[in-house]
């Protein structure tokens, strides 16, 4: 352990020994997470003296669903050293976190909870089921599955007979492909993903004149606005994306409801919902 470390983790420790962190919930797991996606996944299914610390984009409001609740915790630095200072019970992460640092707290003795990426909402209900395991919750994860197959059927109800395409498209380009959790959202629904009609399969880049050419009904964006901040932002403001699909074409779901699996998307379907009803006006 460096010298410049030594003086952070004693800082950091420090910080949870004066109040930083609540109390240990008798009886319960302290837990640590190091990935976003843990962290929406344990926010809404641990008491708050169990958890320990969250990922360090836990605070950015961009990514973080429950970045409100999630500033009340510290955001721990993704490297194994800030999670060994805290001594957790249990260090929950995704199997796309660096594998050095996941085997070296394994090799600390922690015991961890490694994640995959779900691909549709019967994987997302059973990470939700897992966690709720873990923190020794399950009634909280039985209740927010239900919230999940409420929020699938409303949703149903409301896409029945519509048969619309969607192409989920992100900043410079990127679509979302038939391989995706969004994806599988919309084709649970009853909508239809045009990303097929481009050939992409888990993700790509497609051009301007090919989604013009795949004639989606709607496109479905992360954000609205129509200030081009950048290059990534300037391509969804292009002229011609405009003239094709304006504002009434586009179906709006902040990225933090869909960027994970996880409770939140019972809002990110109750937002299609809402955003399909905008449209159809």
């Amino acid at each position: 352990m460096n010298r410049r470390f030594s003086f952070r983790s004693i800082a950091f420790a420090a910080s949870v020994m004066l109040g930083g962190v609540p109390s240990h919930a008798a009886g319960l797991p302290r837990i640590a997470s190091i990935n976003l996606c843990t962290d929406q996944l344990l926010l809404p299914m641990a008491d708050p003296a169990q958890i320990l610390g969250l990922s360090r984009f836990s605070h950015d409001a961009w990514q973080s669903w429950a970045v409100d609740e999630a500033r009340r915790f510290p955001s721990l630095s993704g490297g194994a050293e800030d999670v060994l200072v805290l001594k957790p019970d249990v260090v929950v992460a995704s199997l796309f976190d660096k594998r050095a640092t996941r085997e070296l707290l394994k090799a600390q003795g922690l015991r961890l909870a490694e994640f995959s990426v779900p691909r549709n909402l019967d994987e997302v209900k059973a990470q939700i089921s897992e966690m709720g395991e873990i923190v020794g919750h399950p009634d909280r994860a039985a209740a927010e599955n239900l919230r999940l197959d409420a929020a699938m059927a409303r949703a149903r109800r409301a896409v029945a007979e519509r048969h619309y395409s969607v192409l989920p498209l992100s900043r410079r380009g990127w679509v979302s492909g038939s391989d995706s959790l969004v994806s599988s959202l919309l084709t649970e629904t009853g909508l239809f993903n045009a990303a097929s009609r481009l050939g992409i399969g888990a993700g790509g880049f497609a051009s301007l004149e090919a989604i013009v050419a795949a004639k989606p009904d709607f496109l479905l964006l992360s954000e609205a606005g129509e200030r081009a901040e950048d290059d990534g932002r300037a391509f969804l403001l292009h002229p011609a994306l405009e003239r094709f699909y304006p504002p009434s074409r586009r179906i709006v779901i902040p990225e933090r409801l869909t960027v994970c699996g996880g409770v939140m998307l019972a809002d990110a379907l109750d937002l299609l919902v809402a955003e399909l009803q905008r449209v159809e006006k």
